[in-house]
């Protein structure tokens, strides 16, 4: 599958506005959830799952703690940020189990 170019500086200032619980760490996003108990932290990962095999773009998931999720996204291909992981950001956050409040 082709993947997109790198996103150049302004666009990832300007995209960075739309995944307000995003960070950028070099060349990858982060987001930290805090799930309310163990099984809503393996419901939020299979959801992420989902989604990342549906776009056939992989993040790196941390679980630790016994509800601590680190999601960790990057275009690996590409050597950094594509709307790839912007995309998929956006798709997490959208994701009912993290928008509900549950966390």
């Amino acid at each position: 599958m082709s993947r997109p170019p790198l996103l150049r500086e302004e666009e990832i200032q300007q995209r960075l506005q739309e995944v307000k619980y995003w960070t950028r760490k070099d060349n990858t996003l982060v987001r930290e959830i805090v799930a309310k108990d163990f099984i809503s932290a393996i419901g939020i990962v299979n959801s992420i799952a989902i989604i990342s095999e549906k776009m056939d773009h992989h993040p790196d998931i941390l679980i630790y703690g016994w509800n601590k999720i680190r999601i960790t996204t990057s275009t690996h291909d590409q050597g950094g940020l594509t709307e790839l992981d912007f995309s998929l950001a956006k798709q997490i956050d959208d994701l009912d189990i993290v928008k509900k409040g549950d966390l």
